[in-house]
């Protein structure tokens, strides 16, 4: 079979990358330690800081999301000291494992992953914490594995409520640039961003913002560390920046990426993201109908904007779903991932998208899900159409 077009992306992350992102980065090489490429970075830098609602630090890192992880637990965690997790997925039971495999002890507070945090369950475990070994709460804003925002702000009224002294530290790699996100009013300590995902690029640049306490926590203290440190990346040269070469044509395509942000304006691409969210909860609402398929979060205001994940019924097999709109349509949908592997279908929605891409891939799912035989209430997309043209 020949199939013409092009696919869509409709993954949690990575996401589509807007032509414009495209051709900036599509460049030769440039002399990075020129004072014009330095002024490139702090602005991007200054951009991202102004996007998350902070006056604090911004750095970067060539690196993943789980780099960022591994730089905020060294940068802000001694020897002796410990980490509180709460237990909302799988992406926040990687950064548990990776701060274990650094030596640093987790307490870990459970959850059923199909519901938001418990800040009553965070505030026992903090108050039980007598001896404020604690140094952070480590919080996954948008949980990718399962489709579910947990609010920042009720885990700072947790840990106000405990007065324990532990700093926030929120991993914003699925909400950041996408839903609404303000750092200092929220009073968080620590932010961590990527690039894969509301910001439109490729992978391989993480970002982590430090607030005034964080940043007298590492400066004092943490791990032993030299690529990660923040101490050395105070500089005003790119490569003091970077603690290296710069990946500069990511640079380039960062900036385009922001600047396409900006001239839309956050308000809009939150109530775009909001918008477009509510299309795909229409249409996954009214396939529920008929009781084989479902939200697999149970609390509808804490869906998220940024991914909606659903869950079926023991005979199905969402893989093969998916790899039917994939192979067949162009359409590539998420998977479960750890402890929801092979039972879950997430769609991402965040990033470079609009309506039409939206319905796009929401017809191509409830055309497979007829070809399938997978019992499902009609009128998915007319729905989503309906959400959409309300408003």
């Amino acid at each position: 079979m020949v199939r013409r077009g092009r696919g869509l992306v409709q993954l949690p992350g990575p996401t589509n990358i807007p032509e414009r992102v495209l051709r900036a980065m599509h460049r030769p090489s440039v002399d990075f330690g020129t004072a014009a490429f330095a002024e490139l970075v702090a602005r991007c830098l200054d951009d991202l800081a102004r996007m998350l609602g902070t006056e604090g630090r911004v750095y970067a890192y060539a690196a993943l999301g789980h780099g960022a992880w591994e730089a905020v637990l060294v940068n802000l965690v001694s020897p002796g000291e410990a980490v509180l997790v709460p237990e909302t997925g799988r992406f926040a039971a990687g950064w548990a494992e990776m701060a274990e495999a650094l030596g640093i002890p987790v307490v870990r507070v459970p959850t059923d992953m199909r519901r938001p945090v418990d800040p009553g369950a965070v505030e026992a475990a903090l108050r039980a914490d007598r001896e404020r070994r604690i140094r952070a709460v480590l919080a996954v804003h948008v949980e990718t594995s399962t489709g579910i925002c947990h609010d920042p702000r009720s885990l700072r009224a947790a840990l106000d409520a405990a007065g324990h002294p532990a700093l926030l530290v929120v991993d914003a790699i699925a909400s950041f640039a996408s839903i609404p996100f303000e750092m200092d009013a929220w009073r968080i300590d620590a932010v961590l961003a990527a690039s894969q995902k509301g910001l439109m690029l490729p992978p391989g640049l993480a970002f982590v913002a430090a607030g005034p306490r964080a940043l007298e926590t590492a400066r004092r203290g943490g791990l032993p560390r030299k690529y990660w440190d923040w101490r050395g990346r105070d500089g005003a040269e790119s490569y003091e920046r970077f603690y290296g070469t710069p990946p500069v044509q990511m640079i380039f395509g960062l900036r385009e990426a922001l600047d396409m942000l900006l001239e839309e304006g956050l308000p809009a691409v939150h109530a775009r993201h909001a918008r477009l969210a509510g299309a795909v909860r229409a249409a996954v609402a009214r396939w529920a109908e008929a009781g084989a398929i479902g939200f697999h979060c149970l609390v509808p205001e804490a869906r998220a904007d940024t991914v909606t994940a659903l869950g079926f019924a023991p005979s199905i097999e969402p893989d093969r779903i998916r790899e039917r709109c994939r192979e067949r349509y162009g359409v590539a949908f998420g998977g479960g991932i750890g402890p929801f592997r092979g039972r879950l279908l997430r769609i991402g929605h965040l990033g470079d998208l609009d309506e039409a891409m939206i319905l796009g891939a929401l017809g191509v799912l409830e055309l497979v899900l007829r070809e399938s035989a997978v019992s499902h209430g009609p009128g998915g997309v007319e729905a989503a159409i309906a959400a959409l043209a309300s408003g």
